[in-house]
């Protein structure tokens, strides 16, 4: 196999793209969610330039002040596959009023109780992308960061996420690349040498190249996509935005309005 070719996923029905393992195994691990140092700690590191990438889209798309503290404020956000809410949060305190889902119960009991203790007032849901799609839910913002790589059938799950955007709405999305340098460093280096993540959280035969998430988006009606690498400096220890997209990177695209 190359980087460039994906295996295509079988036909399937719409409730069965979801992989129950994943579910399973993120649900294991559910009570880490905000240990900066635990088996989250790569999500962790990896948040402040994720989300200064959502908020700089953002502002940018719906002509807002970045220098405010809370430029989000009047918009509607979607977290979805929220974990134990490292995005849900943030967004809540940009000033973004929160929807957040994830399939795991566990992860939204999680999310629920810390963002409690916090004062903050988000709404989690134990649910699917496709329920809220059934109820023809539309959102300004859609986030879905770190999910794509652990579907089954990605260009279906990018379509239904493109379905919950509004019409002058924007997405935002964070996966893995399917280069052999995103396996070497993501698979072989994160989770079996250094340890960061527990071995078996990737598959790389589910990561998705740029050219792929690109026409996955535009197919499903998304336009103007804009790409971003977040890559890692190890004699700091940080994780910074960088053009470099072969391995984690970021997408922003648009929802046109009808002519």
């Amino acid at each position: 196999m190359t980087a460039a070719t994906r295996p295509h996923a079988d036909p399937t029905p719409e409730a069965a793209n979801l992989d129950p393992e994943e579910v399973r195994r993120f649900s294991q691990i559910a009570s880490e969610w905000w240990d900066p140092n635990g088996k989250f700690r790569p999500l962790h590191q990896i948040g402040p330039p994720r989300l200064s990438f959502i908020r700089d889209q953002a502002v940018a798309h719906f002509g807002r002040d970045a220098k405010i503290l809370k430029p989000l404020v009047g918009l509607t956000a979607l977290d979805i596959g929220c974990g134990g809410g490292l995005v849900s949060e943030p967004l809540t305190r940009m000033g973004a009023t929160v929807t957040a889902i994830d399939p795991s119960e566990r992860n939204i009991a999680i999310a629920k109780s810390h963002a409690e203790a916090q004062g903050l007032a988000i709404d989690y849901r134990p649910v699917r992308v496709e329920d809220l799609v059934a109820e023809k839910r539309t959102f300004d913002i859609v986030a879905c960061l770190e999910v794509v790589e652990h579907v089954p059938d990605p260009q279906k799950f990018i379509a239904e996420c493109a379905a919950l955007v509004r019409p002058g709405g924007l997405a935002v999305f964070s996966t893995l690349n399917r280069t052999f340098k995103a396996w070497a460093l993501a698979i072989v280096g994160a989770e079996y040498v250094l340890g960061w993540l527990p071995r078996g959280t990737h598959q790389w035969d589910r990561f998705v190249t740029t050219d792929e998430l690109r026409r996955y988006a535009e197919t499903a009606g998304l336009t103007e996509p804009q790409f971003e690498g977040i890559t890692y400096t190890p004699m700091r220890d940080v994780w910074a935005r960088n053009p470099d997209t072969d391995v984690n990177y970021l997408m922003s695209a648009k929802r046109p309005v009808p002519a």
